[in-house]
């Protein structure tokens, strides 16, 4: 990281938002299945470092990261339910169920707008915007490119091109903040640009690569990045 960062580009979901579990795990419950945060946490660990293994190797995979998921969520609690867990899938990727955000978020978002041109990059259903308005933070950002709305899903080049173009900033002067190595860490950075993740459960702790577990940590790193520079 050598340039001079001027603008900052986030992922939505599992960096600024997070899944309402209890709507989309509503399936589970009305079976008496309820997953503790704890198994959902190192699920979401174990199944981040498969995919991407798969993405790296593979350039694709068989199936999304969530029916991978759900697949294994369902076989841990003993559940085997096609039809359960393809509506588990399709509440997860439905950005409507994305509602669940952090105290202080739109207060840390303002921040980094006073020193960053701050925008959106999600791969999403086209909603992406009505959900941040709804959450209270679509005002922090300059530009929403939904991959939904845009023809391309993250990690193809063109979603982060057509989002740079947006904001009229050059890649090698912009941040992709996003939560998933294979699709945002080296889609951002196989489009030029820098990058690093949103680890909030910590599947990345011995990846060697740029990681922060929350916005106060990016703070920390974004004026510790400025520090070096000076």
């Amino acid at each position: 990281m050598n340039s001079k960062l001027k603008t900052i580009f986030f992922d939505v979901g599992n960096t600024l938002l997070f899944p309402n579990h209890a709507r989309i795990h509503k399936p589970l419950a009305e079976r008496g299945f309820i997953p503790d945060h704890e198994h959902l946490r190192d699920l979401e660990c174990r199944t981040k470092n498969q995919f991407d293994g798969m993405m790296t190797r593979n350039g694709s995979t068989d199936h999304s990261f969530w029916w991978m998921f759900y697949s294994q969520l369902l076989s841990e609690i003993g559940l085997d339910d096609d039809p359960v867990r393809d509506q588990l899938v399709t509440g997860i990727r439905n950005s409507g169920n994305w509602d669940t955000i952090r105290p202080g978020t739109a207060e840390q978002l303002h921040e980094i707008g006073e020193r960053y041109q701050v925008a959106v990059i999600s791969n999403a259903d086209g909603k992406i915007k009505d959900v941040l308005q709804k959450c209270g933070i679509a005002d922090c950002f300059r530009t929403i490119t939904d991959s939904g709305l845009a023809g391309y899903e993250k990690p193809h080049p063109e979603i982060f091109r057509q989002a740079l173009k947006s904001m009229n900033a050059a890649p090698e002067e912009s941040l992709y903040v996003g939560d998933l190595y294979s699709v945002d860490y080296l889609g951002a950075t196989g489009a030029g640009m820098q990058a690093a993740l949103m680890d909030v459960p910590c599947a990345y702790r011995d990846k060697g690569v740029p990681r922060v577990e929350s916005l106060d940590k990016l703070q920390t790193f974004l004026r510790d990045r400025e520090s070096t520079k000076s």
